[in-house]
């Protein structure tokens, strides 16, 4: 588990607090309370309605922003009314809601949280995995169902066991479903930009792919575990689905535009491939009317990959440390740079 020093989170005494500018404190999009105290520990927390509320004494007194689920949004109306800006503290790893370009031609760092997000959501990938090979969401409804009068015999899923898992994203998120995965004694490819280190890649059995074409065409189970970049945006389209088992899954805990979703649509429908486990969509949420939303072999979760009461905890310290370590002069736990 990722801990914080306690060095990082110290504030001298008698300073006046550094101002930290969030969206809101609880309601629908703000941040949770108790995420709240904890910043209030460290900084004057401002909320943006405050801001707007009494800007000329506000905007000097800022020097950080905390942003909690994409919130608030930050555009170069809000850089240039803030002077003092020094860090945006990013609680998640995903950093493709911010221009990293523009932010840093204002002179501000943006950090994030990688150390506290990967146990969390490498673990919504093997419950994605698990829930659509047996089938359990179609399980439970059955189960509970006033219409049921018997199970039938011929309701079969398939087993994570022994199967092939592809992993695409051999990052700290990536390992950790490798490391699950081994326990289920699945036999493991993965793709990345950089090959992991050899003892790194026995120590999970781990066989790398040069090409991505050939983990797909080799996997029972594909899980997409990369970043949003230009390089990666629809990763997996029309092509990629084909070179894929008809048997297979694909999973995705990384971002929804990472898939082509009108080629994942044809897909499903057409069977060329067996079902789909979605953490995340684009847009989130899908519009009611969506057509991905109408199929019987998908899953879809309301982006919940770090929502445990442990990993947003995590997120909020690892993002604390961030912001003091860029305030006080001291090195970048977490800091990322534009491409």
């Amino acid at each position: 588990m990722f801990r914080i020093p306690k060095a990082n989170l110290q504030v001298m005494a008698g300073e006046e607090l550094p101002g930290v500018l969030i969206l809101d404190v609880g309601g629908t999009h703000g941040v949770l309370e108790n995420l709240a105290a904890l910043l209030k520990k460290h900084f004057r927390v401002i909320t943006l309605k405050e801001f707007h509320e009494n800007k000329e004494e506000m905007r000097k007194k800022i020097q950080s922003v905390f942003v909690f689920e994409g919130r608030p949004t930050i555009d170069r109306e809000l850089l240039e009314s803030l002077p003092n800006l020094k860090v945006i503290g990013n609680s998640g790893v995903g950093v493709d809601h911010l221009d990293l370009k523009m932010i840093s031609s204002f002179g501000v760092k943006v950090t994030n949280t990688p150390h506290a997000v990967a146990d969390s959501t490498a673990d919504i990938g093997m419950a994605l995995m698990l829930t659509s090979a047996r089938r359990l969401v179609e399980g439970c409804q059955i189960a509970v169902s006033p219409d049921t009068k018997y199970f039938a015999v011929d309701w079969l899923g398939v087993e994570v066991t022994k199967a092939t898992l592809g992993i695409i994203g051999m990052g700290n998120i990536g390992y950790k479903v490798a490391q699950r995965a081994k326990a289920f004694d699945m036999r493991i490819l993965y793709h990345n930009r950089n090959r992991r280190r050899k003892e790194e890649e026995e120590a999970v059995g781990a066989h790398y792919c040069e090409k991505m074409e050939d983990l797909l065409q080799q996997s029972d189970f594909v899980m997409l575990v990369v970043n949003l970049t230009a390089e990666t945006h629809k990763l997996i389209g029309r092509k990629e689905l084909g070179l894929m088992k008809p048997t297979a899954t694909l999973i995705n805990i990384s971002r929804g535009a990472i898939i082509d979703q009108d080629a994942l649509i044809e897909a499903l429908q057409n069977k060329v491939i067996r079902a789909a486990a979605l953490d995340v969509t684009y847009p989130e949420p899908l519009p009611r009317d969506h057509p991905l939303l109408k199929l019987n072999n998908i899953i879809i979760t309301p982006h919940i990959g770090t929502a445990t009461v442990q990993a947003i905890r995590m997120m909020t310290e690892e993002a604390i440390a961030n912001i003091l370590a860029v305030l006080n002069g001291k090195p970048i736990p977490s800091e990322v740079f534009p491409k």
